[in-house]
């Protein structure tokens, strides 16, 4: 109901979809890229929808993973420590950085 709330306060167009049973839902945020005040808006509703989803124990990914957008809200829901493991995986694997750079963790 926030999140609706939200919506409406801040004159988005982001329909909402969910699967009711696990808690999971989407939206698709409507944006006018071309437009400085549209962004802005979008990047705070933005904000605003993964802290409460960090709030009630949930994740900043949701099943579409982190990409580059996400990134800055890895360290809140898992804390540096585990980054740090996430980023030594990451190393060991692809010592390069050659696959998916510049995604999901700054190495």
């Amino acid at each position: 109901m926030e999140t609706k709330r939200d919506i409406v306060e801040m004159g988005l167009i982001a329909p909402i979809v969910g699967h009711v049973g696990d808690g999971n839902f989407h939206t698709t945020l409507m944006v006018d890229v071309e437009d400085p005040a549209d962004l802005a808006k979008a990047k705070t509703f933005m904000s605003r929808l993964v802290d409460r989803a960090l709030a009630m124990e949930g994740t900043c990914t949701g099943e579409h993973g982190v990409g580059q957008g996400k990134m800055k809200y890895l360290s809140a829901e898992h804390g540096e420590a585990t980054l740090d493991a996430m980023r030594a995986i990451k190393r060991a694997f692809d010592p390069q950085n050659i696959m998916n750079p510049g995604k999901i963790l700054k190495i």
